[in-house]
């Protein structure tokens, strides 16, 4: 099972479902600019330490959502390195 995976099933859609940083943000309560900036370190690791980069991995991008939707699992590796970028919005009525 992927992060992905555990997320659509954690809210409720179905599993190879995608979403924009932008539903992601919406449907977790996190800042985007948060969600932006881990989704930019993933298309950083991409370019610059292509070896780590996994062969079944087609593009920076696919790259990139997957390491959002691993930082946002409590139980990865990804969550203790960018759990710093994951901020609550402010919820003013």
């Amino acid at each position: 099972m992927t992060y992905k995976h555990d997320f659509n099933k954690k809210y409720g859609f179905k599993k190879e479902e995608d979403h924009s940083l932008k539903e992601i943000s919406k449907i977790t309560g996190y800042k985007l600019s948060g969600i932006q900036t881990i989704y930019n370190k993933g298309i950083g690791a991409f370019k610059t330490n292509p070896s780590s980069v996994r062969k079944n991995v087609v593009s920076k991008e696919r790259w990139a959502y997957a390491r959002v939707y691993a930082a946002l699992n409590p139980k990865s590796k990804a969550y203790k390195i960018d759990k710093v970028h994951l901020i609550k919005k402010n919820n003013k009525k």
